[in-house]
């Protein structure tokens, strides 16, 4: 009874059928961009994730550039006028009962990191100018 329990309460973090679609749909998308698309502003463009609703309707494209908030407010522009292109592509290259709508989003991770790091490499250089090294140990 006990092991049961311990099965049963166990969640099961398999790979399922949505996140292997939108792995593929991520390369897909990042392909046609790279080779298909002759948009100027959609030339510098990186899918960093895809996520899909587990019934493969809407597939949510994260895009990264390096521009500034204008160039990024172009480049989604850019995007959503190729996005029927970009389906059409996806349908020709997928096998799938329905083809997702594409939805394109900017991802905020990268630079949201980055302040993160450099946060933590501010605190580590006030930390050792304070004269504690948080690599010390005491003696034994």
């Amino acid at each position: 009874m006990v092991a049961c329990l311990v099965e049963c309460t166990v969640a099961k973090t398999g790979y399922n059928r949505a996140d292997r679609v939108a792995d593929q749909v991520r390369m897909e998308v990042a392909d046609i961009l790279m080779r298909k698309i002759k948009d100027p502003r959609v030339q510098a463009v990186t899918v960093t994730d895809v996520k899909l609703t587990s019934d493969l309707r809407i597939a949510r494209v994260y895009v990264t550039t390096m521009g500034t908030k204008e160039e990024e407010k172009q480049v989604l522009v850019g995007l959503e006028q190729a996005s029927g292109f970009i389906r059409g592509e996806l349908g020709r290259r997928l096998s799938l009962r329905y083809l997702p709508e594409i939805v394109f989003t900017m991802d905020v991770s990268g630079p949201r990191g980055d302040r993160v790091l450099k946060l933590l490499d501010e605190l580590h250089e006030k930390t050792e100018a304070a004269g504690g090294s948080s690599d010390e140990r005491p003696a034994s």
